[in-house]
């Protein structure tokens, strides 16, 4: 009976040795692809947390553009060329101005509207 037992033990034990052999340890490219996963997972878990947020913030814009738009197509018809203008400046009282530079072409007025053609 000793001696099945015996044999039994030395068995596994070398069935153990052998297992332990096949398996090799992980690669450091199993470790990089392992941390690539879990930054992807990261990521995906953000921008599901954010989407809600994003779409928020698009629609505000949109809001924003058609708010804005109107009196932003007014200020550049009269503004002809953005480099015929210094940057602008901020006065003692808050007004901001924006000077026209020296060198800048004359306006050319049309004669029979009496405005300023761009």
């Amino acid at each position: 009976m000793k001696k099945i037992i015996t044999a039994a033990i030395v068995a596994a034990s070398l069935a153990a040795a052998v297992h332990a052999q096949d398996t090799e340890e992980p690669s450091v490219s199993e470790g990089f692809n392992l941390m690539e996963e879990g930054a992807k997972l990261l990521l995906r878990g953000l921008m599901n947390e954010m989407e809600p947020a994003l779409d928020e913030m698009g629609e505000a814009m949109t809001q924003l553009g058609e708010d804005i738009g109107p009196a932003m197509s007014q200020m550049l018809a009269l503004i002809d060329d953005i480099r015929n203008y210094d940057a602008p400046e901020v006065l003692p009282n808050g007004d901001i101005i924006i000077r026209r530079n020296e060198d800048a072409p004359a306006y050319e007025i049309d004669p029979e509207t009496g405005e300023v053609d761009l």
